[in-house]
């Protein structure tokens, strides 16, 4: 029975974010830290750091694959699928409605405001997630560098994200195969 209640509060807690959220992955991860991490107590940080990376370099929507991870971590198979599932039907639910209503929604100078209103607290949320993100990882120049380096070569020449991450990975174990290490010559 107590593994039922945790799949069931798994489910919930996923419904929740998923619901909660406006705009896609990287608004749900502080959503998702705070409910898994700090309130539940399922995960650690170092693990939401683990599956972010994990999930944004497997194929998918970020979202759903921390979802599918977390999901797993806690409660296998069932707790993967009901994640999975808890972090898609809002969604799903949303879309099938506004998908059916666009073409008289988009009439309406509210929906138009409220669109606008929703873009805004995306990149809020976008924003403090990259913040938190960066608050549990050690900042070298080398890391920095490439934080900008992405950040300018996504934004001014517009690459696919997926050539940028591997790039910097690439980067990352070269400048770590070559990086001196400390106490090596001692």
């Amino acid at each position: 029975m107590k593994k039922e209640k945790k799949l069931t509060a798994l489910f919930l807690t996923f419904l929740k974010i998923g619901a909660f959220t406006f705009g896609g992955g990287y608004a749900m991860i502080s959503i998702m830290e705070r409910e898994v991490v700090e309130k539940r107590k399922w995960v650690t940080k170092e693990d939401i750091s683990e599956m972010l990376i994990i999930s944004e370099s497997t194929p998918g929507v970020l979202s759903i694959n921390a979802a599918t991870f977390i999901g797993y971590r806690i409660g296998k198979f069932k707790g993967a699928l009901l994640a999975t599932l808890g972090a898609i039907l809002p969604s799903l639910i949303l879309i099938s409605i506004i998908a059916y209503f666009l073409v008289w929604f988009q009439e309406f100078e509210i929906y138009q405001n409220a669109v606008k209103g929703i873009t805004c607290g995306v990149a809020v949320l976008i924003t403090t997630a990259v913040f938190k993100l960066g608050k549990n990882k050690k900042m070298t120049l080398f890391s920095f560098i490439i934080i900008i380096a992405s950040f300018l070569i996504s934004f001014f020449l517009g690459i696919n994200v997926l050539f940028i991450l591997l790039g910097s990975a690439i980067l990352g174990v070269l400048y770590g195969l070559i990086k001196p290490k400390k106490g090596a010559n001692k």
